[in-house]
């Protein structure tokens, strides 16, 4: 099926133009740019990241956070678009196997302590002026822990060692005054990690 629309090109002049459509009405369209690209050219792409390392939990995680971010917006402002959690294994123990837990912390989650104020951004336009926290080592409340990710194996005994990532890529978001925590879960005590999180920050409508 085929529509008939007109577009505003650079030079304030409407363009006619055509859009194709499936028989379901889905827009047949081709993207120019790779995934994320859109996001990371707006500027408001962020990454944060813990610089003292946190010991690896051997048990499923409850309320000991190895890094928590917080979204400290007004309501109605804007959302965390979480992109990717991550960790770095600073000491390792050999032969060791961890991997990385997720927990969303619902709506007016108490604000945890700002341990880590430097944001990276994703183009290096500007600086971060947003309402984010990052707590490293916060003690939080059990909503709900997930593993994400593949898990990492040690063959030695590495300082530093092997890395985590769970790509998450939209399918979380951290509403104002809500939070998400990462763990690292080991299967013997003695491996320590520096984790952080990258995430988009936009205004969200959500059905709820």
């Amino acid at each position: 099926m085929e529509l008939e629309g007109y577009y505003k090109n650079k030079g304030g002049l409407y363009t006619k133009t055509r859009v194709e459509t499936t028989m379901e009405g889905a827009l047949r369209i081709a993207s120019y740019l790779p995934p994320y690209a859109e996001l990371a050219r707006e500027g408001n792409g962020w990454s944060a990241m813990a610089t003292a390392a946190v010991a690896a939990l051997v048990v499923r995680p409850t309320t000991g956070a190895m890094a928590t971010l917080w979204n400290g917006e007004e309501d109605g402002g804007k959302s965390l678009i979480m992109d990717r959690a991550f960790a770095h294994n600073l000491v390792g123990t050999a032969n060791s196997v961890y991997g990385l837990w997720l927990c969303v912390h619902k709506v007016r989650m108490a604000a945890p302590t700002d341990d880590i104020t430097v944001r990276s951004g994703n183009t290096g336009k500007k600086k971060y002026g947003g309402a984010t926290l990052f707590d490293n080592g916060a003690t939080v409340i059990d909503d709900g822990w997930f593993p994400w990710g593949k898990s990492e194996h040690t063959v030695t005994i590495t300082t530093p060692g092997g890395q985590l990532e769970a790509l998450i890529e939209g399918r979380l978001i951290i509403p104002p005054s809500a939070g998400i925590s990462l763990q690292v879960v080991a299967d013997v005590t003695g491996a320590t990690f520096t984790a952080g999180f990258s995430w988009y920050e936009k205004h969200l409508d959500f059905n709820y």
